[in-house]
């Protein structure tokens, strides 16, 4: 069967009646190119009319970059939770003339190295390294001409990496419930300082209590229970809530660490005769999607994971400038917090 012949650069010079190299500058969005509006605008009609796409590979080797960016993650583009991080990601790529080529591992340490080496096989212009729930990442050696920019991730030996503002987040949750007028009878649900002292869960972690103890010393509140709680998941949130409510009077505000104990806790509540926010006020983080579905709905402190995405890529393309870049985390105001 036969097959097209591609348009070249040289057929649309021919249709726009000007040289290859004229028609080079213009496609490549020279601002240099001293040609006329009408040049610019006759060699842009003729490449749409002649379907013309350029070719990256030729590209390449002019300039030594492949526009593409390698992306691996553990489970970001397979889990629903994370999946802002490589749309936002993408968009970025998108509007930047890129190509993402995406490597899921799993978190596996091999994968991660086969990964890694059919990027740099593909000669990718730099690798975000993506995490679905922030932590320290793991990282095989790399040439040392490969940009690095790590995602909801830290490693020391790349230091550029994009975190949500954990400590800047723990103080807005306290804020919500002191603003609101709640003074006491505050549960901290997920961590225990005396029980956890030293055992170290992540970075970020530390960082989103540090925010929350030091917001609560600043506004002269304490809490009346820490609950400890290793496994964030919904079963657990609701085993403690409930255990709770059987040993002593109801909390005033509970404060999950993420939305899965949030829902867990809603649960154990409504078991017990308890209104949110009517008897009991909630606060949480993550947005989790589950924390829309609630009824009433959970104020939150969300991650920003598409704006988190899009400045990874941006970082990368801009030669992966080192030092943390912390994103702001948004406060999603529903209707789990009453005016005390």
């Amino acid at each position: 069967m036969a097959t097209s012949k591609r348009v070249t650069l040289a057929d649309v010079a021919r249709r726009a009646g000007l040289s290859s190299s004229a028609a080079s500058m213009i496609l490549n969005g020279r601002p240099d190119t001293r040609l006329s509006k009408d040049a610019h605008d006759r060699v842009n009609l003729a490449a749409a009319e002649l379907g013309y796409r350029p070719n990256v590979a030729a590209r390449a080797l002019r300039v030594d970059k492949t526009q593409t960016i390698g992306f691996v993650s553990d489970t970001v583009a397979t889990t629903r939770f994370a999946s802002g991080l490589i749309k936002g990601a993408l968009a970025a790529a998108e509007q930047a003339g890129h190509v993402i080529l995406v490597a899921e591992t799993g978190g596996d340490h091999a994968r991660e190295t086969e990964a890694i080496a059919a990027l740099l096989d593909r000669q990718v212009d730099g690798i975000v390294f993506a995490a679905t729930r922030a932590r320290e990442l793991f990282i095989p050696a790399l040439q040392e001409n490969v940009p690095v920019v790590l995602l909801n991730a830290i490693n020391e030996h790349f230091p550029a990496s994009v975190l949500p503002d954990e400590e800047r987040g723990g103080r807005a949750a306290v804020s919500l419930l002191a603003d609101a007028g709640h003074k006491e009878g505050i549960f901290l649900i997920g961590h225990n300082e005396v029980k956890e002292r030293n055992v170290f869960r992540s970075t970020t972690v530390a960082r989103r209590l540090g925010g929350i103890r030091s917001e609560m010393k600043d506004r002269g509140l304490s809490f009346e229970r820490e609950e400890s709680i290793w496994d964030w998941e919904p079963q657990n949130g609701y085993a403690c809530v409930h255990k709770l409510l059987n040993e002593m009077p109801p909390p005033r505000a509970l404060i999950c660490l993420n939305d899965p104990l949030a829902f867990g806790a809603y649960q154990a509540l409504t078991e017990k005769g308890l209104r949110v926010p009517e008897d009991v006020s909630i606060v949480s983080f993550d947005n989790d999607e589950i924390a829309s579905y609630l009824r009433p709905g959970l104020t939150t402190i969300g991650l920003p994971h598409e704006e988190m995405g899009r400045l990874a890529v941006e970082l990368l393309l801009d030669g992966a400038k080192g030092g943390e870049h912390l994103v702001d985390m948004p406060v999603i105001i529903r209707s789990s917090i009453k005016q005390a």
